[in-house]
């Protein structure tokens, strides 16, 4: 399992699912630009002291991760999430070698993606006047759902 952020933007945000991928032994992959510096005060303050334990891979664009991670003999899967769109994340059945795709926290993920990888997930929000979760907590849900369902909890 991996999570990826896509060009994203709010350095507390990514400081938290840092933590959340130090916890869960996931790694975590940053496509540029980032909304921040990797040094922000913000970012290393939401993640704590559990930096040492993420592991953490920034791409410059799309297709240098393309190339550092999809390029193989038998890619994993390419997950893409939505607020509007996509399979209910607990109808969804993930595999353990997903790559699970969040996007910007103002405008989520680009075009290109969705033309580019058809599988689709979302939470399910039941107050039609909410638009959107947090993008860490969202991050929180789909990653220990995708866990939980390919026995990658074992482990805790």
């Amino acid at each position: 399992m991996r999570l990826v952020l896509h060009q994203p933007e709010i350095p507390p945000n990514t400081g938290n699912i840092a933590r959340l991928c130090a916890a869960t032994r996931t790694p975590l992959h940053l496509i540029e630009p980032l909304g921040f510096k990797i040094d922000d005060r913000h970012l290393k303050r939401a993640g704590l002291d559990y930096w040492p334990h993420v592991t953490l891979s920034v791409h410059p664009h799309w297709a240098a991760f393309e190339a550092a991670v999809l390029a193989t003999a038998s890619p994993p899967r390419v997950v893409l999430t939505s607020a509007r769109a996509g399979t209910p994340v607990h109808e969804f059945a993930f595999r353990p070698d997903d790559v699970i795709v969040l996007g910007q926290e103002t405008r989520g993920l680009p075009d290109f993606l969705h033309e580019l990888y058809p599988h689709r997930v979302r939470i399910p929000i039941l107050c039609a006047a909410v638009r959107s979760l947090n993008m860490s907590t969202a991050a929180g849900i789909l990653l220990y759902e995708a866990l939980r369902q390919t026995n990658g909890l074992t482990n805790g």
